[in-house]
């Protein structure tokens, strides 16, 4: 093998080194447009959106913590480098793991019924708890609860989407 084809097979090897990463979970820009799971948009659901950098440097966004806990069961090979949330009431980004998490109360969850927010500070959750019920948490709670909801979360999605389906007349 001569040097111009040992070159030709370095460039190839470096160019899907770059690639594939990017397609497995996507780069920044995609992941921070639309949920890698359901498709749902940034722009809609700042309150609730999850940014996961993986240690390879891939990044996922997702709509919600029912989204980004598949996207942790799922790539259980892939270590996490941070987690980041969408504040529910400034829809900055904010660190998962320093968040004040409220699981529950009367407004309805993105993707759950069982809502999860995140706020970044204290005060913020206890107002929220005040007038909308829950109770406190910790990221781990909230991924928890995530994983608990899961199955009725799927059947009540599920069903979500045949019912908008029959309106369309496309079932």
């Amino acid at each position: 093998m001569n040097l111009q084809q040992r070159l030709g097979i370095a460039v190839v090897i470096i160019m899907v080194s770059i690639i594939a990463p990017m397609l497995i979970c996507g780069n920044v820009r995609a992941a921070d447009e639309s949920c890698q799971y359901c498709g749902m948009e940034r722009a809609k659901y700042g309150h609730s959106w999850v940014m996961i950098e993986h240690e390879d440097g891939t990044m996922c966004g997702m709509c919600s913590v029912h989204c980004a806990s598949m996207d942790i069961a799922l790539h259980t090979d892939k270590p996490i480098k941070r987690i980041t949330v969408g504040d529910y009431n400034t829809k900055k980004q904010i660190d998962a793991h320093n968040a004040y998490w409220v699981i529950g109360g009367d407004i309805p969850g993105v993707m759950t019924a069982r809502a999860k927010w995140a706020f970044e500070s204290k005060a913020a959750a206890e107002s929220f708890m005040a007038k909308h019920g829950g109770k406190s948490a910790t990221f781990d709670e909230a991924i928890k609860a995530a994983f608990e909801d899961m199955y009725n979360d799927v059947q009540m999605i599920q069903k979500k989407r045949e019912k908008s389906l029959k309106k369309e007349g496309k079932s």
